[in-house]
């Protein structure tokens, strides 16, 4: 389960509060291009500066509004465990189909610590949960042999890597079963990861191309890899561009551009775009045809 392009919400502000009429449109818009799953409350989707009542909200809205036509991967993670299984409990109850944890931040906690915080989240939920390793964030990184062993457990489906070395993704795949869902969590390696055995991608980009990244994903699931070949090259400028100031500074731009939302807002610590980097966002737009 969960296999195949997922999009990593953002959340759209107006005046500091959730656009919910933005979200909603933006929800039609990836169901209407074919994607699979949508993941509300992720990074993308600013979920570390958003209350514990818009967290809720943003995951019920996106429910609703997918009205089961796509899958709903929720956003539940935390550095503590407490939360995210708080977290997930919600997801569960007001319908999504799994959730998408971060490996516990800040704290840094031991791989032993590690797989106890999400032994503890799926026994107590019961719930497909997929982790996401991202050190670059958290400040710890899942290492295969413990990615093996909660691979092992009940309700644990699958991982969104974003560790940026393929080496260790490749031996997270050789070591897991072969219904444990390997997920790109980087869209520059969307097409090795998948190349080596990955079952999809979670997706900044497809916010804005939603209908290409779906493409590029549906090739390499049919080892069509020169087609595929050729699409990660047309899309490297824009996943180059979405991600040269923090994420989800210059999706939220890049949407905007496209007056698909009112405002990219962000909230502090993250800032507004600089005017340089927003021209170059919009050649790259220009020249995929997306404006």
């Amino acid at each position: 389960m969960f296999e195949g392009l997922s999009t990593a919400l953002i959340t759209p502000f107006r005046d500091d509060a959730i656009d919910e009429t933005a979200l909603r449109d933006l929800v039609e818009r990836q169901v209407a291009a074919g994607v699979d799953q949508l993941v509300p409350c992720g990074s993308t989707g600013e979920s570390a500066t958003l209350s514990h009542f818009e967290h809720g909200k943003v995951i019920e809205i996106v429910v609703s509004a997918a009205r089961g036509r796509v899958g709903v991967l929720a956003g539940t993670g935390s550095n503590n465990t407490r939360e995210a299984i708080e977290l997930t409990h919600h997801a569960k109850a007001v319908g999504a189909d799994g959730a998408l944890l971060i490996s516990p931040y800040y704290n840094k906690p031991t791989q032993q610590g590690i797989y106890e915080h999400y032994r503890a989240v799926a026994g107590q939920t019961k719930f497909p949960l997929v982790t996401y390793n991202i050190p670059g964030r958290t400040g710890s990184n899942i290492a295969p042999s413990t990615l093996a062993r909660l691979a092992d457990l009940p309700h644990i489906v699958g991982v969104k890597e974003a560790c940026g070395n393929i080496a260790q993704i490749g031996e997270v795949i050789a070591r897991c079963q072969e219904d444990f869902a390997v997920l790109s969590g980087d869209d520059a390696l969307n097409l090795p990861i998948m190349a080596v055995g990955g079952k999809g991608a979670i997706s900044t980009a497809s916010n804005v191309a939603p209908e290409a990244v779906a493409e590029l994903v549906r090739a390499c699931r049919d080892n069509d890899f020169a087609h595929a070949r050729k699409l990660h090259y047309r899309l490297l400028p824009l996943f180059d561009a979405l991600f040269v100031e923090t994420n989800p500074i210059p999706v939220k731009c890049a949407l905007e551009l496209m007056g698909l939302i009112a405002s990219a807002e962000v909230r502090l610590p993250l800032t507004p775009i600089t005017e340089a980097n927003r021209e170059r966002l919009q050649v790259v737009l220009k020249e995929l045809g997306l404006l």
